[in-house]
């Protein structure tokens, strides 16, 4: 596994490449590409595609946050249909590289007001939302970033606008709601993994989070 800390991914054949995480060899994931991008043959239009399909056609659970590796897996959650910021990250980066485009995994901590009652009290009161999932992928010549995290149901219910992709600008939260009111501050950037960094993250969440947090899922 390849880790930038800093700046932009390494350009690297590892980009490309199905792992452990991003299993696109799994005939769901290949035939969930195939269905999304058919017809399509510009790199930038079929990221576009992808993104919205997994924002969207895969509902965000909150509470389904895990350690369970196999969770992460981007066959697993299509299969569940639903996932939490990292999961739903690893499907999009797993799809991307089925489609061709390279693609790596970044995470960043960030202080989420997207949130419930219940979601705090299995914080035990902290506010930092550790590994915020996201995707970085090579397109017209540059490394731009999305977040497929919050689907446009859930958005509507939350009073947030979803996260829109038009794969030239980096697509990565709604800082605000539609009163204005800030939503989500990012924190610290964690840098970008070839394959999902899963004992880094299991790792984290264990010593910062309750058990309460990570047994939601």
């Amino acid at each position: 596994m390849i880790f930038t800390p800093y700046g932009d991914p390494q350009r690297s054949e590892r980009n490309l490449e199905p792992t452990e995480f991003f299993d696109f060899r799994h005939p769901s994931v290949a035939s969930f590409v195939e269905r999304t991008i058919q017809g399509e043959d510009d790199p930038v239009a079929r990221a576009i595609r992808l993104f919205y399909a997994v924002r969207d056609e895969v509902r965000y659970d909150m509470y389904g946050v895990t350690i369970d590796p196999s969770r992460f897996r981007a066959s697993d959650v299509l299969s569940r249909g639903a996932g939490f910021c990292i999961p739903k990250a690893s499907l999009l980066v797993a799809a991307l590289r089925a489609a061709g485009i390279p693609a790596v995994i970044g995470t960043s901590d960030v202080v989420n007001h997207f949130t419930t009652p219940k979601m705090e009290r299995a914080m035990g009161g902290r506010t930092i939302f550790l590994h915020h999932g996201y995707a970085t992928m090579y397109l017209a010549g540059k490394w731009v970033k999305a977040v497929p995290a919050f689907n446009k149901e859930l958005c509507g219910k939350m009073g947030v606008g979803p996260t829109e992709f038009d794969g030239r600008s980096d697509a990565l939260l709604q800082e605000y709601d539609a009163e204005k009111n800030v939503r989500m501050s990012y924190l610290k950037d964690h840098g970008h993994w070839t394959d999902l960094p899963m004992s880094r993250i299991s790792g984290d969440f264990l010593g910062y989070y309750p058990d309460t947090f990570t047994t939601l899922g």
